[in-house]
């Protein structure tokens, strides 16, 4: 039984699994949105919704763990320029969009994310 088990494998152990999703948050950050699979789409809303608000508290601790979780240039404009945005917000600050067009190679489900 998985209970309590939360999160998608992604067929990665461990540590390659959150290098790859620290990477995609670090993108996703930067670019403030990504393409990507429906299922990586859902899986990094959770963590950078959860960003956002270690970002909005604007303090020390909040970037220190930003900076630990995410790339120096991500982890600063978090930080910086997209936390201040949603202060009023209390949460729901990413969309996933579901795409009509599937990846070629494995017709995988696409779907776009992007902050709201």
């Amino acid at each position: 039984m998985r209970h309590l088990k939360q999160g998608k494998k992604f067929g990665r152990k461990r540590g390659q699994r959150k290098a790859f999703l620290k990477i995609l948050a670090g993108n996703m950050i930067v670019r403030e949105h990504i393409t990507t699979t429906e299922t990586r789409a859902k899986t990094l809303k959770r963590i950078v919704e959860r960003y956002v608000t270690y970002g909005k508290k604007q303090n020390l601790a909040g970037l220190k763990l930003l900076i630990k979780k995410l790339p120096k240039l991500a982890a600063y404009k978090m930080q910086h320029e997209i936390a201040p945005k949603y202060k009023e917000r209390k949460g729901g600050y990413t969309r996933v969009i579901k795409e009509t067009k599937r990846r070629e190679g494995d017709n995988a489900k696409m779907a776009r994310i992007e902050f709201v």
